[in-house]
């Protein structure tokens, strides 16, 4: 066992808290949910970028390559500034809803390493020499239609005569309260420069909430640190050798932000700044102490050279010198290549160990402290009442038993820095691999009292928490599940158990809130898909009446089947999961039957041989929505081989499948090869096989449809030039392909389902592929690409379809990577281009990043696919 796998393994028997300290702190507070008070639930003017220097959180902290303790009393985080922009670099940059497309960080910055105890850590960020382009980005993308791509910090021209600073921030842990930091500053540009750098500690501001709580402090040791004492962590010290000066100012809001009196005796959250760029000696403490300080290095680095400073937060004594402090850091770096060396074993290719060890750093930087007490967010803001007085639409009312504080998986750190049910389900997979533990963890909470709705429903976000996203978590438990056993060398089935009870009462409010009719066609509404569809899905449909779904049906097709999955598993612990066993079995039997019905009010077209959704009209006539989109993909999800064996060790399930197949032939004949078993005598439970599976993958391998060079596109290309289109009562309403970001406003933000290629529904596909493929064995092919005439079995097509995905991270023959785009800087400068963006979608033409550029969380899945499937 490496080191740190042992050190892992020993912080979760409770032996040693490793993981007390990590990369919990958020990268934008600013303009969340948690922060907003305001009447109208404009949550993106509430708190804005230019009030942050100024204004006191109160549910949680933000900061540059950060960390924090697990419940964010502390937090530590770079803050830099090159003499010329206006105010100094403490947070990153980016548009709300005003820019084009959505939310979108305006900033350059890189995860490179983290071990999962977080023992070593390293972070890069690109920080310009020149102004900093605020105004010229603001004004570019407030300008710009949807129909033009975002504007990005490169598009604006401040790398190309490389006058910027590559600053790598890297943590290493001497022991469980005692963290090294080094920070290396590289002057890329050919011109002398002075900098200052600035890291930054502060408390996370609760005494001005919480009557009781006993006000923090820090102050200056006299000696070159910062004395650090708080009720819950303790004392500290943060030794800062070489820091010229050491400045102190308390994290509370400045009054002047709201036009109040400002008193002069007191110091206020952007005194640091106020200090270093405007000189107001009088807005730091000369008696240096506060609840926040800055240890300033004033820095003058030569042309193409660097500069290092080392600090060390501690409960113990401080390393004497660079050179201990250098020893340290090249212990944990080996010991982190130990550990990923292990993992890595079975990768081959080198340039796929480098992007997997990138995709896992991802996963591990964007954990986060999330804290929200959604009772007392309800009731207002204290120190802001005449707001809270003034509200008048208060979205999640209905929520009002939700209490978060964990350490949690952020889809994105600045973009999404908040959970997301479905994407954290994802996350789970490549989480599994290296940190199980974690994984487990993450599936469990959003079932917890405190997350989890009274009457099942999972929380979706902070957005609106009720929201219906795919219910992908049963899949996910199961995964975990397979993957802890498979690494740990025995299963957990006290886990299996827990998320299978929790399980069953999310899958009961599915069947009671969303089949309106109780007809097994499901509603689902939104389902995470955002503009996939005609209409806002989660809005009343202009025709009236409501939506029967392709999706939220096959999404529940596919819950049963990972529910059956889960309790013939724990059959073998307890043979009275085999009742449930049993359950899920019929339930999808029936679902399967209403999903293959033919008719036309049903949801399968055989003249198309495809799936639709279906408007039911209030006159219970219908209307077909003939749109070839990853909604009628859905249901090849809905797919699960048994070994015979299984059978065997659960004779009263099968005993009880066998009888109902032979009672109900028209279930059996209609849905089920369950009776027909295939290779080695496996058992098929799926929604298609046979011809209806050969028909939906002759459009889904058809690179006029849905193939593309780097995966499965979510609609259909053939609506490129002739888009779908509905007319209803003299109002037409279209929906056209389009490969990279979203030109219409449905859901405001960034996101885009009408095209580009998204990682995890591939993924599913990717599974699905493999799993019929087990069934049917090498003899069943279908043509790849459709028309080829170029015959593959589908472990084949899954296998490309795999590689296709990866090479949207890899260099191609010219050395570019297609993540990149037409960016020349990014794709030729070698201090640009051996670094890794995990975007949230790509491209469906030409597999080109969007949306989220640090979407790690579900785009980790990445790191899954290099690992070879026999591991």
């Amino acid at each position: 066992m490496s080191i740190e796998k042992n050190r892992l393994a020993e912080h979760y028997k409770g032996k040693e808290t490793w993981l007390k300290w990590g990369p919990y702190l958020s990268e934008r507070q600013w303009s969340t949910v948690r922060e907003d008070y305001s009447a109208d639930g404009s949550v993106w003017k509430y708190t804005t970028h230019d009030m942050a220097r100024k204004y006191t959180y109160r549910w949680g902290e933000e900061g540059i390559g950060g960390i924090c303790d697990d419940k964010q009393h502390l937090c530590f985080a770079l803050t830099l500034w090159n003499k010329k922009d206006p105010f100094i670099k403490e947070i990153f940059f980016g548009m709300g809803t005003d820019g084009n497309h959505g939310e979108d960080v305006k900033e350059l910055y890189y995860y490179l390493d983290s071990t999962p105890t977080h023992s070593y850590m390293k972070f890069l960020y690109k920080y310009p020499l020149n102004e900093f382009p605020y105004s010229k980005l603001r004004a570019e993308n407030e300008k710009r239609t949807r129909k033009e791509p975002e504007y990005e910090l490169v598009d604006t021209g401040i790398f190309e005569n490389d006058e910027y600073l590559d600053v790598f921030i890297e943590y290493a842990k001497k022991d469980v309260n005692d963290i090294c930091v080094k920070i290396t500053a590289h002057n890329r540009s050919s011109n002398e420069t002075q900098v200052n750098l600035l890291p930054q500690i502060w408390f996370r501001n609760v005494w001005q909430y919480r009557q009781r709580s006993t006000k923090p402090v820090m102050m200056s040791s006299n000696i070159g640190g910062i004395l650090i004492d708080h009720f819950r962590l303790g004392k500290m010290m943060l030794h800062a050798p070489g820091a010229n000066d050491l400045l102190f100012c308390e994290n509370e809001t400045n009054p002047s932000l709201f036009g109040k009196e400002v008193d002069q005796n007191s110091f206020y959250k952007d005194g640091i700044n106020e200090y270093i760029v405007n000189g107001n000696l009088n807005a730091v403490n000369p008696k240096q102490t506060g609840t926040k300080a800055a240890c300033n290095y004033n820095l003058t680095i030569p042309a193409h050279e660097s500069k290092t400073i080392y600090l060390q937060l501690t409960t113990g004594h401080a390393l004497q010198s660079e050179k201990a402090y250098d020893h340290l850091f090249e212990v944990r770096k080996a010991e982190a290549d130990e550990f990923y060396a292990d993992i890595q074993r079975p990768v081959t290719d080198k340039e796929e160990r480098e992007i997997q060890r990138q995709a896992f750093a991802g996963m591990m930087w964007s954990k986060q402290y999330y804290f929200f007490n959604m009772y007392s967010w309800l009731n207002g803001d204290p120190s802001h009442p005449a707001e809270t007085i003034s509200r008048t639409y208060i979205r999640n009312s209905d929520w009002p038993h939700l209490h978060n504080a964990n350490i949690i998986s952020m889809p994105d750190k600045w973009e999404y820095p908040w959970y997301a049910g479905w994407d954290l389900a994802f996350h789970c997979v490549p989480l599994a691999m290296i940190d199980a533990s974690f994984a487990k963890q993450q599936i469990l909470l959003l079932t917890q009292e405190w997350y989890m709705h009274p009457n099942g429903q999972l929380p979706a976000y902070e957005w609106n928490f009720s929201d219906v996203n795919p219910p992908v978590q049963a899949w996910a438990a199961m995964r975990v599940f397979e993957l802890d056993a498979r690494y740990a060398g025995q299963p957990d089935y006290v886990f299996l158990e827990a998320i299978f009870h929790k399980l069953m009462l999310n899958f009961t409010w599915w069947v009671n809130r969303k089949d309106s009719n109780g007809n097994n066609i499901f509603q689902g509404g939104f389902l995470g898909l955002d503009n996939i569809g005609t209409f806002d899905r989660s809005a009343e449909l202009p025709t009236g009446g409501y939506l029967e779904q392709s999706d939220g049906t096959g999404w529940m097709a596919m819950y049963c089947l990972n529910m059956l999955r889960i309790s013939s598993e724990l059959s073998t612990y307890n043979p009275v999961y085999q009742d449930m066993a049993t359950k899920f079995f019929e339930h999808f039997l029936y679902i399967a039957e209403a999903m293959t019905h033919i008719g036309e009010k049903n949801i399968w077209d055989e003249e198309d041989r495809f799936f639709y959704d279906i408007i039911m009209q209030p006159d219970n006539s219908t209307i077909k929505l003939k749109v070839r989109s990853l909604i009628g993909l859905i249901p090849l999800y809905a797919v699960e081989v048994f070994d015979h064996d299984v059978l065997l060790k659960n004779p009263q399930f099968a005993r009880r499948a066998r009888w109902l197949l032979e009672n109900r032939p028209d279930i059996a004949s209609l849905v089920s090869r369950w009776r027909e078993p295939g290779v080695d005598q496996k058992h098929l439970l799926s929604i298609l096989f046979g011809d209806k599976l050969k028909s939906v993958l002759n459009r889904l391998l058809d690179e006029a449809q849905f193939l593309s060079e780097y995966g499965i596109r979510a609609l259909s290309k053939e609506y490129d030039e002739k888009p779908f289109e509905l007319e209803y009562n003299g109002v037409k309403y279209c929906v056209q392909y389009m490969p990279g970001e979203s030109d219409i406003d449905m859901f405001g933000g960034n996101s885009n389902w009408r095209g580009p290629v998204w990682f995890p529904v591939n993924y599913l596909l990717i599974e699905s592929l493999l799993k019929f493929h087990y069934y049917y064995g090498d003899n069943f092919k279908v043509e790849f690409p459709t028309g080829s005439g170029k015959l593959m079995s589908l472990e084949e097509v899954a296998t490309e379809l795999n590689t296709r995905l990866i090479n949207i991270f890899k260099k191609n023959a010219q050395g570019h990577r297609a993540v990149y785009g037409h960016y020349e800087k990014l794709q030729n400068d070698p201090q640009f281009n051996k670094y890794i963006l995990f975007y949230e979608y790509f491209h469906g033409d030409n597999g080109r990043g969007v949306g989220a550029s640090h979407q790690t969380g579900w785009t980790g899945l990445v790191a899954k696919m290099i690992q070879p499937r026999y591991e």
